[in-house]
């Protein structure tokens, strides 16, 4: 029998999946829930009928797991969604992308750009992400309001941006956000957010990597995205864009580094020394047709990898179930192979492994007693996934995300029923429509 009987809240019933290391799904389960932490899990036949909770919520025919972890996104880019589609990354970001930031972009959309991500994250299972932009400081307001967990980082780039319009400053204006936001919410964390090796001189770069050393804090940076770009690395400093951040010793556990698409051998060996956290964007690497990242090799060298849906301009959404469905069936073609990176594997991509590339594997990502109480249920009372065999499969191959119901963050309800309860949808919406009627 469960010795605690009280809990703050209590999700009973259902299929409950831990996603600790091969542990079984527990049928008919329960997960109970005090002072924002996971307090006990395990089946209902475990409790008597004295058990107290503040709120008890009923997912008899739902599933319940952890919360997934997104680890990179441009939040406030909702306000560009579908702007300029079937490009290359250049022609995207040079012709329409970066012209449009620089003509629109202000606190006003980044604040309700940020909360329409932040509303399509809850709602499709994501707690918690990592974000970088300019103007971060209304992105991080935006999370704070809506009560997701993040690492949060304030664009550094060397040309005028949005907030900044004296690039001389951009270190500067990177500082600021951290002393703002540092310690203000134990959900938030902020980090600095070098855009790129092509954007960023090694100047920047490494004063970047200066600041978030001094704050024990993440170095997030895009790196060899396309080909495009490593010829460009290589013409101008003389190595490729991994090996180039390597020489100015940038790369190490703080250092997260997204897309990472052309790697080769050497590069990964890097990768794992340094024990640098890779984030791989599947679905916006391949709509921007940039490739693919050698995902199965990265893991197979012990790096912590985990799946970015990116923005919703180059993605174009926000469902993570999505991305995990896209990525199990690329690599498969990519390789040749069906079974590599099966269901369980690339589930806990989204779960444990975006935990620990976050830096969060000691609370985050597993439903454990004295974690995080992050989590999700999934009511699998729908056509397309009846019936169900294995619920591994179905979270990958059959989930569109807008199955979810509950979503739970810190132990806070954030999502019940299949609705917002933090902030107000509709609020958000009717503004993110009038900053694109200006746009348009």
């Amino acid at each position: 029998m469960c010795k605690e009987l009280k809990w703050d809240t209590l999700v009973l019933g259902g299929i409950v999946l831990t996603m600790e290391p091969d542990a079984e799904p527990i049928v008919n389960g329960y997960v109970g829930i005090t002072d924002g932490q996971v307090a006990a899990v395990g089946s209902r036949s475990e409790l008597n009928e004295e058990f107290e909770a503040d709120k008890i919520i009923r997912a008899d025919t739902h599933l319940i797991m952890p919360g997934l972890v997104n680890g990179h996104t441009h939040a406030a880019m909702t306000a560009f969604r579908g702007l300029a589609d079937d490009l290359p990354l250049a022609t995207w970001l040079n012709e329409h992308i970066f012209p449009a930031e620089a003509a629109h972009v202000d606190e006003n959309l980044v604040y309700w750009g940020t909360k329409l991500g932040l509303a399509e994250m809850l709602l499709s299972g994501t707690t918690c992400l990592a974000d970088g932009y300019f103007i971060e400081d209304q992105a991080a307001r935006a999370v704070h309001e809506a009560g997701l967990r993040a690492v949060l980082g304030q664009g550094v780039i060397d040309f005028p941006a949005p907030g900044v319009p004296d690039p001389r400053l951009n270190i500067s204006v990177a500082r600021e956000f951290i002393e703002r936001w540092k310690g203000v919410s134990p959900l938030i964390r902020p980090s600095v957010f070098c855009h790129s090796p092509y954007t960023c001189s090694a100047t920047t770069l490494e004063s970047g990597k200066e600041l978030a050393a001094e704050n024990n804090i993440f170095f997030q940076i895009h790196v060899a995205e396309t080909q495009r770009e490593v010829e460009r690395i290589r013409a101008e400093k003389g190595a490729t864009p991994i090996r180039f951040l390597d020489s100015l010793g940038l790369l190490d556990e703080s250092t997260l580094a997204i897309h990472c698409v052309y790697a080769d051998d050497e590069e990964i060996g890097i990768l794992a020394e340094k024990e640098v956290s890779v984030v791989v964007c599947p679905e916006s690497q391949m709509k921007l047709g940039s490739g693919l990242a050698r995902l199965p090799a990265m893991l197979e060298r012990g790096i912590k990898a985990c799946l970015g849906t990116d923005s919703p301009a180059s993605n174009n959404d926000f469902n993570l179930f999505g991305e995990l469905r896209t990525a199990a069936l690329a690599y498969k073609a990519l390789e040749k192979d069906p079974t590599i990176l099966p269901a369980p594997q690339i589930l806990s991509l989204a779960c444990a492994g975006g935990a620990a590339t976050l830096g969060l594997s000691e609370k985050a990502g597993m439903l454990i007693p004295g974690y995080y109480a992050d989590l999700i249920t999934i009511d699998f009372d729908h056509p397309n996934l009846k019936p169900m065999y294995h619920p591994f499969s179905h979270l990958v191959y059959a989930l569109t995300g807008h199955e979810v119901s509950t979503t739970i963050i810190n132990g806070e309800i954030l999502v019940e029923k299949g609705r917002l309860t933090s902030f107000d949808l509709s609020e958000t919406m009717a503004q993110v429509r009038e900053i694109a009627a200006r746009i348009r």
